[in-house]
């Protein structure tokens, strides 16, 4: 439910060129050699499919469903989601909308009267859309502890009701999962439903998805996975979150198959009408996810080459991502129970694969010599935020990065301005502008593009 920028962390992740339209055999082969990699240096494990046109083309499970019992994961082994759950709660939302029991651009009190004056300016759309300047909960300084604890619906609105706007409504994008607590309050009120009986009754069973829903500890869930987090050691449990906090924002369970049901249903207009669904996909305007776009509930990804609509998901012991390429009809699941990047990467590659492009293995790089006399150009701090930056130095074997609050890490020369690291698979390219300074730097991980500005 928290989001980061480290080496090691999961970042959303942009989609690479396209360059075909269908899927060859030898493509499939490159997919599981790419989820092997994952798997065999302890990076992930899970489950992974790929779909076009509802046909499925990979699907393959790795790894231990329990670690403890040496049960291994399954193709239909189900997964914490996490926020992958808020495509549901905006087509919850949205159908509302259908119905007249809801405006996109009413305001939040109209739905939910014990709001606070500050928010008499934010909207349903700004819930969505993360412009709302409601601050996200989940980042405050005691849900460490809280997440432990039960609480209640109105418990957890009135912690950030209480809060002052990070900024006025409507004028900046900042990920909240407390927008999508209270939107999942708005499906209850204005349904005089529970969120999970409407989600269940106007998504779930009319697509089939028996394997999708809430999830709740207590509850005895067949194939069911267990959760997990690196630790020094290795492998460690995942720390325990009350699953009854996250709700809509990033609560649900499902499996690959199911999320194959979902995206052929919302994208070949089963749930939602074509104006529903046009106005799901409707971005924001506003910077949102480096040069991607956050719609409802999903991110859009626009390139020369095609378009990718996705988001991904981590909570304790769980990463996802789901893609969805509209212009092949291409669908990429990928769930985890090992918290990390391995989700994220995957994803992003096997979107690659799918669409006929090339993926390169951490294990195939190979560094090239480089004069070190060379490097000094390179030396410089780089900001990715004002919290988070990349300080380049060089020792006597060649350049070094170091992240705020990380270990230096060596760089290796791939090519001219591109140098990798090997302790992450994560690889850094140096950016120059039309005179031939540097004037930055894109760090590439997971699938991600981040850029970073000298200082």
């Amino acid at each position: 439910m928290l989001r980061d920028y480290r080496f090691v962390l999961t970042i959303s992740p942009i989609a690479l060129l396209l360059s075909s339209a269908t899927v060859h055999a030898q493509d499939t082969e490159r997919m599981d050699e790419v989820v092997n990699e994952e798997s065999s240096n302890g990076s992930f494990m899970g489950a992974a499919l790929v779909a076009q046109d509802g046909k499925i083309l990979f699907n393959k499970a790795v790894g231990d469903a329990n670690l403890e019992w040496d049960i291994d994961n399954t193709t239909d082994t189900k997964f914490r989601i996490g926020s992958v759950t808020k495509q549901f709660t905006a087509a919850a939302i949205m159908l509302l909308v259908e119905e007249g029991k809801v405006d996109l651009d009413e305001q939040v009190r109209t739905y939910w009267p014990e709001s606070p004056k500050s928010w008499n300016a934010i909207t349903v759309r700004n819930l969505l859309q993360h412009t709302s300047g409601i601050p996200n909960v989940t980042s405050f300084d005691d849900f460490a502890t809280v997440k432990y604890l039960p609480k209640t619906r109105e418990e957890m609105i009135e912690r950030f009701a209480a809060e002052p706007l990070d900024f006025e409504p409507g004028t900046k994008w900042s990920y909240s999962n407390s927008g999508y607590l209270l939107a999942t309050a708005i499906v209850e009120k204005a349904s005089g439903e529970p969120y999970e009986d409407f989600v269940r009754s106007r998504i779930l069973n009319p697509l089939g998805m028996s394997n999708t829903g809430i999830d709740k500890t207590a509850d005895i869930l067949p194939k069911r996975a267990s959760g997990y987090s690196p630790a020094a050691s290795g492998v460690a449990n995942a720390d325990f979150v009350n699953m009854g906090i996250p709700r809509g924002a990033g609560a649900f369970y499902s499996t690959t198959g199911d999320l194959l049901k979902w995206q052929q249903g919302l994208y070949g207009g089963q749930i939602l009408s074509p104006a529903s669904l046009q106005t799901f996909l409707t971005a924001t305007e506003l910077d949102s996810v480096g040069d991607d776009k956050y719609a409802l509930g999903v991110v859009i990804d626009k390139e020369e080459a095609g378009t990718t609509i996705y988001h991904g998901g981590g909570i304790e012991g769980f990463n996802a991502w789901l893609g969805y390429d509209p212009d092949r009809k291409v669908t990429v699941a990928v769930l985890a129970n090992l918290n990390g990047g391995a989700a994220n990467k995957l994803g992003a590659a096997l979107m690659e694969l799918a669409r006929g492009g090339e993926v390169r293995l951490t294990s195939e790089r190979v560094a090239v010599d480089v004069d070190t006399d060379t490097l000094g150009e390179y030396l410089a701090t780089y900001a990715v935020t004002p919290q988070f930056k990349i300080t380049i130095t060089q020792d006597d074997d060649g350049l070094v990065a170091q992240a705020t609050g990380q270990p230096a890490f060596p760089l290796f020369a791939e090519s001219e301005d591109v140098f990798f690291l090997k302790v992450v698979d994560a690889k850094v390219r140096f950016d120059r502008g039309a005179d031939g300074a540097i004037t930055g730097l894109t760090l590439f991980q997971n699938g991600a593009e981040i850029a970073a500005t000298r200082e």
